[in-house]
């Protein structure tokens, strides 16, 4: 499966940083929050990323097309008539990246529908670029296989305010506004979605979450994977040095790679 990755939004709770930086960019122990994202992914065999890009997508790009120099050392040779430059111990990760300028002000169901023809009549999976968990990503595409449902989505209980799910067992019935204290789940992302997405979402002003969702739920074709482990989200800059300090202390939940 392809893994859809939402980085286009302009991230403007966390202004501090995304003023220069697209939000997915910003860095975690040095570095893009993408980068431990996708390192989440690939644990489970997920090594083929679709990057939906848009504010600032130029950052994406050259981070990626630079990636050698961003992971190993270099030596940059100026003594010589013709400039050269050598890679030391050169890594890279197994991965086939793709990043795909969906527009400046698309929303998120229409940088989803422009992935139409990158993906085709394949299922896929879907998560955004600012959120961070040890879910069990194997245990999602399980879920969804069984169900047969179109969109399967990570649920956590958090003590923030977030839109959340009413939930029939584990069909999701339909969504609503959280309140401190109502106990519910909110939807994590990290989701697997079938190709008939494609069907309900009309353009680039489609806001996913509130249209396309919602009327999936409506129709009984959404189901959630219940995650009670880490999630924590990055719209702040308070959650951004939060999570570097895990990272610091090597106390980051979601690092359950192998080095």
């Amino acid at each position: 499966m392809k893994v859809v990755i939402l980085a286009g939004g302009f991230g403007t709770r966390i202004s501090e940083e995304s003023r220069i930086i697209p939000k997915p960019m910003i860095e975690i122990g040095g570095k893009p929050i993408i980068w431990h994202i996708m390192k989440e992914y690939s644990k489970y065999g997920f090594n083929e990323f679709l990057i939906c890009a848009g504010y600032k997508q130029h950052v994406i790009k050259e981070w990626f097309a630079n990636y050698y120099i961003h992971t190993s050392d270099v030596t940059f040779d100026f003594t010589e008539e013709e400039y050269s430059m050598k890679v030391h111990s050169r890594f890279s990760e197994p991965w086939k990246v793709t990043v795909i300028d969906t527009g400046l002000n698309t929303m998120t169901g229409g940088r989803i529908k422009r992935m139409q023809p990158f993906i085709g009549d394949e299922p896929f999976l879907l998560t955004y670029g600012d959120g961070l968990s040890d879910v069990n990503i194997s245990k999602i595409v399980e879920l969804h296989e069984k169900n047969n449902k179109i969109v399967t989505l990570t649920s956590v209980e958090v003590a923030q305010r977030f839109g959340v799910l009413e939930l029939d067992g584990n069909l999701v019935k339909t969504f609503k506004e959280k309140h401190t204290g109502d106990d519910n789940r909110i939807n994590a992302g990290y989701m697997v979605v079938d190709p008939r997405v494609f069907d309900y979402i009309e353009g680039d002003s489609t806001v996913f979450e509130k249209h396309t969702l919602e009327l999936l739920a409506s129709k009984g074709e959404v189901i959630t994977y219940k995650h009670d482990g880490f999630w924590q989200c990055m719209d702040t800059k308070r959650e951004k040095d939060m999570l570097e300090e895990m990272w610091n202390s090597n106390k980051a939940p979601w690092k359950t790679w192998e080095d």
